[in-house]
């Protein structure tokens, strides 16, 4: 069934009542949009198109959303994308972005606007000639709904919808058959989906501050490492501070972040779990080890022969192995920060014991913060990872003892700020302190397939 066939038949569907259920409304944003080689800059293919679209580059298209169409939106919205494969049979990163422009506005500067970026995905290594030809990625964006609706920012904005995905044909160009001498990388499609809400009104006392969106692709390795002075704190330290301005107090917020480690060469940054640590005010808001899940399930939508899918792998070898997966919807990350002060606050992310060999790769975060005047933030956003064991620790003179409804392998120690400073081989329950001084430490307990759970200790 081709795509168009099975738009059709879910607008058929739609019209059906289900009994206890309401019916359900889709909008779609971009229909099948082709996207280009992404380094042939000086060369905007379809810039010209008369669809509704602008096209900033190859690889970044904006399309301005249409709030009458979205005026029944309730508190409850899913974000569809659908990448179709045409000619790069890699595994690229894409992006989808809140762009905040000015009022009326028939077009923009991509740099003049502040953007936010609400989904990212990661293409499988796909062969156009192969079925399945497209792959689908889905998100639960509940809190986007509340920034849609909100009076302050609508009369100051017009919302736009920003896609990108920046892919290169060069190897299919030589690997696929129908690719000779071809620049078209992929397709991509997106649709709004939610429950229609006659009783909808606008929303009020919504805080949005974007703090900061990873850069594009071409610009290189400045989003955070450690080898690089425009991308960590310090030197040698992979740790990047961001400040931003809450303007008034709110008395529930949250902090979203969307993350990935990149750098496929030797001993690449992408292929080994790392522990994640995001401070708010220097105090630990969210630790995590990224990956710890089954690239199996993408395993179909990987039709093109590469050496990550060469065969079937263990549960195991992907929860140690893995940050993400080709064909992935990479986790959106919700931080609870709870009530917050206006004024200026800073967010740190460290990645302590990245090493980034060779000076290759990087990791790339987006975040923003959203907070209300009054009330609690709407939740909904749900991160695809495998929870850690349940552990429960207790201090015993110089000793920690822990308790786990699964094997530990090895715990990991770091002091606060990050430095490791021990790796404890199956502990069996008892961990040795007596060699630390006083303060705060960070334990990540890990099982035998990768998953981890972190504990705070005060010595």
């Amino acid at each position: 069934m081709i795509r168009k066939e099975k738009y059709l038949l879910t607008a058929l569907l739609s019209l059906v009542l289900i009994p206890g259920k309401a019916e359900e409304k889709r909008v779609n944003i971009f229909d099948e949009v082709v996207f280009y080689d992404g380094y042939q800059m000086e060369n905007i293919i379809d810039k010209d198109l008369d669809d509704g679209v602008l096209r900033f580059s190859n690889s970044v298209y904006s399309k301005k959303l249409d709030m009458k169409a979205l005026s029944d939106i309730g508190e409850n919205l899913t974000m569809e994308v659908t990448i179709g494969a045409l000619c790069d049979n890699y595994d690229r990163i894409g992006d989808v972005y809140l762009a905040l422009v000015p009022k009326g506005s028939v077009s923009y500067e991509y740099d003049a606007v502040k953007r936010i970026e609400i989904s990212r995905f990661i293409t499988p290594f796909m062969n156009m000639n192969k079925e399945p030809k497209e792959v689908p990625y889905e998100y639960e964006i509940n809190n986007i709904s509340r920034i849609l609706r909100d009076k302050t920012l609508g009369e100051q904005y017009d919302f736009w919808l920003e896609m990108e995905v920046f892919g290169i044909p060069y190897a299919a160009n030589q690997q696929i058959k129908g690719c000779g001498g071809r620049n078209d990388v992929f397709d991509g499609t997106i649709d709004l989906v939610y429950e229609p809400d006659e009783t909808s009104t606008p929303s009020e006392g919504n805080i949005l501050v974007p703090i900061y969106v990873k850069l594009p692709e071409w610009k290189g390795n400045l989003n955070l490492n450690n080898y690089n002075e425009q991308a960590t704190d310090t030197i040698g330290v992979t740790t990047r501070t961001f400040e931003f301005t809450v303007p008034e107090n709110v008395s529930d917020s949250r902090l979203y972040l969307i993350c990935t480690d990149h750098g496929a060469a030797t001993n690449g940054e992408e292929y080994i779990r790392r522990l994640h640590l995001v401070y708010l005010d220097d105090e630990v808001v969210l630790s995590y080890t990224p990956g710890g899940v089954s690239c199996e399930p993408y395993r179909v939508y990987n039709t093109q022969s590469n050496g990550i899918y060469s065969s079937r792998r263990t549960e195991s070898f992907w929860q140690n192995n893995s940050n993400w997966c080709p064909g992935q919807a990479v986790p959106i990350r919700e931080i609870n920060t709870g009530a917050l002060t206006a004024g200026v606050h800073k967010v740190m992310i460290r990645i302590p014991d990245a090493v980034f060999y060779g000076k290759d790769g990087d990791a790339r975060p987006s975040l923003y913060f959203q907070g209300v005047t009054t009330g609690t933030m709407p939740t909904g956003i749900l991160e695809v990872w495998q929870e850690g064991p349940g552990v429960e620790i207790t201090r015993d003179g110089n000793s920690v003892r822990y308790t786990s409804d699964e094997e530990i392998s090895r715990v990991y120690i770091h002091s606060y700020d990050g430095m490791l400073r021990n790796i404890v081989n199956y502990p069996g329950g008892r961990i040795d302190i007596s060699e630390y001084g006083a303060g705060a430490y960070i334990l990540t307990f890990m099982t035998h397939e990768g998953r981890t759970t972190v504990k705070k200790l005060i010595i």
